[in-house]
C-alpha cells in the first residue's frame, strides 16, 4: 500500500494546494468458494488480498465533494451533498461515490460536510477482485471516520451494494462485506442471509494464488442481472423467500414447472451453498484433497450450470490441474465471471510449479498473457489521521 499512499499524497498535494489530514484504505477480494450464492443469500468464503483503493483527504470547508482519481488520468469531478444525487452521465468511477453520499446524507443530513480526495488503487479493474466494492468502501469509511458517524462496518458495505443497484449492478453483499470486515491470516465465512461472519484460519501449509486471465468483465450489464432473475424466479417456483432456503429435493420436486436454464441456475446455488459449508472446514484443517474436490465442482458447476466461464479461464483451471495432478489441484474462477481471474490454493512448494505452467502454456491457448500473484489475508478498511 505503501506505493499507492505515496502517489496520492502526492497528487492530492498537487491538486488542493496543501496537505491532507486522513487516510483510508479498504482492499479488493478473492473469493475461495461460493458464487453467486450471496444475492440468494447463501455462504461465501472471500478473503480480503493486499490490493486496494488509498484515499488521502481534507474537510474543505464546502458542501462539496471535490474527489481527484488518479487511476483516470488525474480525472476530477465534484457534487454537492444532498439526499438525492444524480449520476454523472459519462463519469462511472464516481458514480459508486455519488452512490454512498446520498445514502449518508438521507442518514445523516448536514452532519456530513464537503471533502478533498485523492484516490489510488491497485486492484486490476475489471479482473473480478472487486476494485469498485474497494472504492465504494473506502469512501464510505472515511466520510463515516471524518465526520465521527460511527456507521458499522456493515452498514457501509451495504451502502456499498446499494450503490451498485444504484449503477444498475444487482450484486450481493459479498465483496462490499469482505473489503469492510477483512481479518489479517483469515478467510471469512459470510452467511449473506443473517450477515454473519466466522472466521476460518488460512492454514500455514497453504498458499492463495490469483491468475488474472486478462479477460476484462463488466458486470453493469445484463448477463449477471439475467442470472440473478432466473434465482429470483426459480425461489418463486419452489416457494422459498431464497434459493438459500431451498434443497435439492425440493428443487427436483419443481423441476418439471421450470425451464431447463432455471433449474440449472438453481441447482448451481443450492450444491454450491452446500460446497462452501463443507470447504471451509477443509480449508481451516488444510484438507488439501477435499478442497480441491470442492474447488473444482465449483468450477464446473459454473461453468455448465451457471455458464459464466469463459474458454481463457477454464484453460487456466486445466492447466492448474494438469501441473499438480487433479487431488492437489484446488482451483476455480473466482469472481462474478464472464472473464478475470482463477484462485488456487496450492501448497508452497508448488507455487513455482504452477507459475511455470502458466507462463509456458497459457498464452499459446489465449493469445494472451495471465499475470500472477500471491497474496495474502489482509485487514478490511482502515482509517487513519496524518
Amino acid at each position: 500500500m505503501s506505493d499507492i499512499r505515496e502517489i496520492c499524497l502526492k497528487a492530492f498535494e498537487d491538486k488542493f494546494g496543501t496537505k491532507p489530514t486522513m487516510q483510508e484504505y479498504a482492499p479488493g477480494r478473492v473469493n475461495i468458494i461460493g458464487e453467486h450464492t450471496d444475492y440468494n443469500g447463501g455462504f461465501v468464503l472471500p478473503c480480503a488480498i493486499k490490493y486496494g483503493t488509498c484515499m488521502v483527504a481534507k474537510p474543505n470547508g464546502t458542501n462539496t465533494m471535490r474527489i481527484l482519481a488518479v487511476d483516470m488520468n488525474n480525472d476530477y469531478d465534484e457534487f454537492e451533498l444532498a439526499s438525492k444525487i444524480e449520476k454523472h452521465p459519462t463519469k462511472l468511477w464516481v458514480n459508486y461515490l455519488r452512490g454512498v453520499s446520498y445514502q449518508i446524507c438521507e442518514k445523516f443530513g448536514d452532519k456530513v460536510k464537503g471533502l478533498d480526495i485523492a484516490i489510488k488503487g491497485d486492484v486490476p479493474p475489471g479482473a473480478g477482485l472487486s476494485s469498485s466494492a474497494s472504492l465504494e468502501v473506502c469512501f464510505g469509511h472515511l466520510v463515516s471516520n471524518a465526520f465521527d458517524l460511527n456507521i458499522a462496518l456493515m452498514d457501509i458495505a451495504l451502502m456499498g451494494q446499494a450503490a451498485e443497484a444504484y449503477i444498475g449492478m444487482k450484486c450481493g453483499i459479498m465483496d462490499q462485506a469482505i473489503s469492510a470486515n477483512g481479518t489479517k491470516n483469515h478467510a471469512v465465512r459470510i452467511d449473506c442471509k443473517s450477515y454473519g461472519l466466522t472466521q476460518v484460519a488460512v492454514p500455514s501449509n497453504l498458499e492463495i494464488l490469483i491468475i488474472n486471465s486478462n479477460i476484462k468483465h463488466q458486470l453493469v450489464g445484463s448477463e449477471y442481472n439475467d442470472r440473478r432473475e432466473s434465482c429470483e424466479k426459480a425461489a418463486k417456483i419452489i416457494g422459498v423467500p431464497l434459493l438459500r432456503d431451498a434443497t435439492m429435493e425440493m428443487l427436483d420436486a419443481c423441476k418439471d414447472k421450470m425451464d431447463d436454464e432455471t433449474y440449472r441456475r438453481a441447482r448451481h446455488v443450492i450444491t454450491e451453498d452446500e460446497r462452501v459449508l463443507e470447504a471451509s472446514k477443509a480449508f481451516e484443517a488444510g484438507d488439501l484433497k477435499t478442497l480441491a474436490k470442492l474447488m473444482y465442482a465449483s468450477h464446473i458447476s459454473e461453468k455448465n450450470d451457471f455458464e459464466i466461464t469463459v474458454k481463457e479461464t477454464d484453460a487456466i483451471v486445466d492447466i492448474v490441474k494438469e501441473a499438480l495432478g487433479e487431488e492437489y489441484a484446488a482451483v476455480r474462477q473466482t469472481g462474478g465471471g464472464f472473464g478475470g481471474c482463477v484462485v488456487a490454493v496450492v501448497e508452497p512448494k508448488n507455487v513455482e510449479v504452477v507459475k511455470n505452467a502458466i507462463n509456458a502454456k497459457y498464452q499459446k491457448i489465449s493469445g494472451i498473457g495471465a499475470t500472477i500473484f500471491e497474496t495474502q489475508a489482509c485487514d478490511g478498511a482502515t482509517f487513519t489521521r496524518l
